[in-house]
């Protein structure tokens, strides 16, 4: 398609309807086998399987509106879970202001959800990966770290103790898009470049950095409390625990230096918190800054659980 407003490779996808108005389209899959650790219930799952595609939304500014669901379901699914699937899917679209209007079910060798998401937005309101330049202020909207931790306690029978362990497995568990922060930061005009964490904190960097074509310096590497302690108590490099986790929904955003302020009171109103961790660079490569040392950041990401006994 000529003049498409989202360049292949973004979060989501978009189609001009008229004046300076878009229709904003994004399909992601969950599957059993990859998507699905120990522990996770039916119900669960289904509201991930919202939670993925709206956190694409949240970091382009985006409301999701209609939701369209494709089920493959195995044999050994009974009635009762296929209504708890619905139940989910149905509590993850209005926990987001969004509905469930229709799909289509089949049978399949192993659980599969896709979802296909619709939203509306103006052009000039529309967050890219694309538009950062040298000297803008990085910024997270939350620490990194705990849904990799709990991962690793769920599908590689780490410990930790009691209160560290309802925490971590929680928050992979009941992941949360940062819908309302994403929508409070597109009305500022102050993002130049915003993409959602789910694939880790590393690799939607080098995304930023690419689709930008600048540089990344992280100088305060966001780790969550509980996960540096369960890194510790494990023996376990708690930043690559941050970086390199991923099953994360942070927004991470390139802000314009003069807007900062306004992009804090936005995300405060919102009910959220901007944390700065770095800046943009015209060298184009991604560091970051540790014992007085710039180090790079490999371009890793997260692989499903492929990647979880390799920290």
């Amino acid at each position: 398609m000529p003049k498409m407003p989202v360049p292949f490779g973004d979060d989501v996808s978009a189609c001009e309807i008229g004046g300076d108005k878009l229709v904003v389209l994004k399909t992601d899959m969950l599957v059993d086998k990859t998507d699905v650790p120990r522990g996770m219930n039916l119900w669960q799952a289904a509201r991930k399987a919202v939670v993925m595609n709206v956190s694409d939304f949240a970091a382009k500014g985006v409301k999701p509106i209609a939701m369209l669901v494709s089920l493959g379901i195995p044999r050994s699914l009974r009635q009762s879970d296929i209504e708890e699937l619905g139940d989910g899917l149905n509590a993850g679209a209005r926990e987001y202001g969004a509905y469930v209007i229709g799909g289509d079910t089949g049978e399949a060798s192993d659980l599969v959800i896709n979802l296909s998401v619709f939203g509306m937005t103006t052009k000039d309101k529309l967050m890219l990966r694309s538009g950062a330049k040298p000297r803008d202020i990085l910024a997270v909207t939350g620490p990194f770290g705990k849904p990799p931790a709990g991962l690793k306690i769920l599908v590689d029978n780490f410990k930790a103790s009691t209160e560290i362990e309802k925490t971590l497995v929680q928050s992979v568990l009941m992941p949360h898009a940062r819908l309302k922060e994403g929508l409070a930061l597109s009305q500022t005009a102050a993002v130049s470049a915003a993409i959602d964490s789910s694939d880790g904190l590393a690799w939607s960097l080098h995304e930023i950095a690419r689709a930008s074509k600048v540089g990344v310096l992280i100088s305060s590497l966001p780790i969550a409390k509980d996960a540096a302690r369960f890194a510790k108590n494990n023996k376990l490099d708690p930043s690559a625990l941050a970086l390199y986790g991923g099953e994360e929904y942070e927004l991470i955003l390139a802000v314009k230096p003069r807007l900062w302020g306004k992009a804090e009171k936005a995300v405060k109103i919102a009910g959220g918190k901007l944390l700065k961790i770095g800046e943009t660079t015209a060298e184009k490569n991604v560091l970051m800054e540790t014992s007085g040392k710039h180090v790079l950041i490999a371009p890793k990401g997260y692989e499903h659980f492929k990647t979880l006994t390799s920290f």
